[in-house]
């Protein structure tokens, strides 16, 4: 199936019940007084985006848009992360101290944007298409990582946020240029045929190819293009650093793996993949995946602020992810699939715990976790625990069963190196994820210190995240069952 612009629309239910969404809430943000119905009416828009997206999953496969868009289990398995990762986002804000005073129609149409261009970076199959389907997603995010205006720390963080991304995409569009150059094309399986006929320059293409991940590797936060994360977290609103940290990584890993597997790999028939032959690109982003890993553990140890020390742990996590990637085999896209479900689950829940204690304090630091458990808070304390541990990769949490499927994926392909060094990692982790744990339940309240109210809004979001953390730590094939099915790139 290859179908036009016009006919590809009757394919499109998910991306267009969030174009309607957003234009709905910014023109009732003009028209309404009540604004507290906005939050509402953005949550179940992007409920009804997730069940269209999951209605298209056993349907017609195909290109969309003229062969831009692919229309496959891959994207729809994305399209249903990246719309659970908005539903979390807006429920968080509108259980947000801090975005209480600003102006809702515009934050959610922003936002409901935002995801659709993330929608549309999980499926683009052409160069261009993900070009302008990252750009959105990166303009959008500039407006609601600096949506505090009174905030100088958001402005700070939006102004970082827009210079590292424009240095990135302006390096990512001349590697686009240079790939059109040698192959003629932008669609990424002519790109892969041409370049595996053996007929360019190994060097320029390694350079384009090097300049191309500069912005896909921006969007996962996998060093060297990893610089924004930290500020941008911790000067973001906090219900949007929970959404960039699960959603844009997802986005991005989405890019990564469509264009490298699909693109400039070809499946040998066992399971596995192999590069195209002179464009070794493996070797390249298994040290990437050792470094990313090892500078966002090392450089977390010492920070004092949950934000910041969470985009470290992002960025780490990152790193783990690419294991599952570099592996070149189904086994590592499973893994890598499956762990950005567990990863939303844990990380969202980590940021949902924090924003409790920002709302009942005011405080985001580690000192805000001090005696939580002993004040009010035994209930967010457990919750915390059981986030922290997860991600630790500690049984009996899903953290472990993710790592297992990645470590196990490494080791089938005798990667020991990598597989030695994210164990280490691992241990690394512990220890400032136990910081956070000690301040919990060992350190003592101090004068001062409020006692902790439990809000029931955001009580049933880390209420949900936690049992779904546990359950599938300890039972986890229907999860596994959903991503071994979403292994398809339509291919025609």
């Amino acid at each position: 199936m290859n179908l036009g612009s016009i006919e590809s629309l009757a394919y499109s239910y998910p991306e267009g019940i969030l174009a309607i969404a957003a234009i709905a809430v910014l023109v009732l943000e003009l028209l309404v007084r009540d604004k507290t119905i906005l939050g509402p009416l953005a949550l179940v828009a992007v409920a009804a985006s997730c069940y269209a997206a999951g209605g298209l999953a056993d349907g017609q496969q195909g290109w969309l848009f003229n062969r831009m868009v692919a229309l496959d289990s891959f994207a729809v398995f994305f399209k249903i992360i990246l719309g659970l990762a908005a539903f979390g986002a807006v429920w968080m804000t509108m259980g947000s101290r801090e975005l209480e005073d600003e102006h809702p129609g515009e934050y959610y149409c922003i936002l409901l944007a935002c995801t659709l261009g993330m929608f549309y970076m999980a499926a683009a199959t052409n160069l261009l298409m993900a070009y302008l389907a990252l750009e959105f997603v990166s303009q959008t995010s500039y407006i609601l990582s600096g949506f505090l205006r009174r905030s100088r720390r958001g402005s700070e963080a939006a102004l970082k946020y827009l210079i590292y991304g424009g240095v990135a995409s302006g390096a990512m569009v001349y590697g686009m240029s240079l790939l059109f150059g040698l192959t003629g094309s932008l669609d990424y399986q002519t790109i892969g045929a041409t370049l595996a006929a053996g007929q360019s320059n190994g060097a320029v293409i390694f350079i384009a190819l090097v300049l191309v991940l500069a912005g896909f590797g921006y969007k996962i936060a996998m060093v060297p293009f990893h610089m924004w994360s930290p500020d941008v977290y911790q000067g973001a609103p906090l219900p949007i650093t929970a959404y960039l940290s699960v959603g844009s990584k997802a986005a991005g890993f989405a890019m990564l793996v469509r264009f490298f597997y699909s693109g400039l790999s070809s499946a040998v028939g066992d399971g596995t993949w192999t590069t195209i032959e002179g464009v070794d690109w493996r070797s390249l982003m298994v040290v990437a995946a050792m470094v990313t890993m090892t500078l966002g553990n090392l450089t977390a140890l010492r920070q004092d602020n949950i934000k910041r020390l969470l985009a470290y742990s992002s960025i780490a996590h990152a790193g783990y992810i690419l294991m599952g990637f570099v592996a070149l085999s189904d086994d590592g896209l499973s893994a890598v699939l499956f762990y950005l479900v567990v990863y939303y689950l844990m990380n969202l829940g980590a940021f949902a715990v924090l924003m409790m204690v920002l709302n009942n304090s005011g405080s985001e630091d580690i000192s805000a976790f001090r005696g939580l458990a002993w004040r009010g808070g035994a209930l967010p304390a457990a919750a915390m625990l059981v986030f922290l541990f997860s991600l630790a990769g500690l049984p009996p949490f899903a953290g472990f069963i993710g790592k297992m499927y990645l470590f196990a994926a490494v080791i089938q392909q005798k990667m020991w190196m990598l597989a030695l060094v994210a164990a280490v990692n691992s241990v690394i982790a512990l220890y400032y994820y136990a910081r956070i744990i000690r301040a919990m339940y060992l350190d003592h309240p101090a004068e001062g210190d409020p006692v902790m109210t439990i809000d029931p809004h955001n009580s049933c979001l880390v209420g949900a995240l936690v049992v779904a953390t546990v359950v599938f730590g300890i039972y986890w094939a229907p999860v596994v069952d959903v991503v071994d099915r979403s292994l398809v790139f339509f291919s025609g």
